[in-house]
């Protein structure tokens, strides 16, 4: 089973894209669990609770990846985010990462990343918290950074939903 994840800044289409790559490939795709969990439990969130939501991201990756392998869909599991994410999250608002979240890291196994840059228009909601485009893009940095010094093939996510989508969609295409 191939998995594909997605990740980049807030406001970057990022689920937008996991629920169209899914319906077109006719498979799963596993939700971003921090919004869940900061939903439930409120935007006050402390550094502690970081690798709790990292556990729970990974929980639901396995369900899906158990879902997926024990059904009739023959497509990759789609993920929206990953521990990057909450690495690079921690480490901007924290300035350190729990270091069972960097082992995980090392240990997860992924066949494609989709890199989502920051070319799409801010939209606000309860959980967003970077508005500005400036700090945006300095937080796509950090992520490009990352998987320039990571082994898993990436390619970047950019131009409008159309265009985002049949990037993604070839670069899934031609690992399949």
């Amino acid at each position: 089973m191939k998995k594909i994840v997605v990740l980049g800044p807030e406001s970057t289409g990022k689920s937008s894209l996991c629920e169209q790559l899914a319906a077109h490939f006719n498979t799963l795709w596993v939700r971003e669990y921090a919004r869940e969990f900061l939903l439930k439990n409120g935007t006050q969130y402390q550094f502690e609770q970081l690798y709790e939501i990292a556990s729970g991201q990974l929980r639901e990756e396995d369900s899906a990846t158990k879902k997926l392998a024990e059904s009739s869909l023959a497509g990759p599991l789609i993920i929206d985010t990953d521990l990057y994410v909450i690495k690079i999250w921690s480490e901007i608002v924290f300035n350190q990462c729990d270091n069972r979240i960097l082992n995980n890291i090392v240990q997860r196994k992924y066949d494609l990343y989709l890199l989502c840059n920051t070319d799409l228009p801010w939209e606000p909601d309860e959980l967003r918290e970077y508005p500005d485009l400036k700090t945006r893009q300095k937080i796509f940095q950090f992520y490009k950074d990352a998987m320039l010094n990571q082994q898993t093939p990436w390619v970047e996510i950019s131009g409008n939903y159309s265009q985002r989508f049949q990037t993604a969609k070839a670069a899934i295409e031609a690992i399949l």
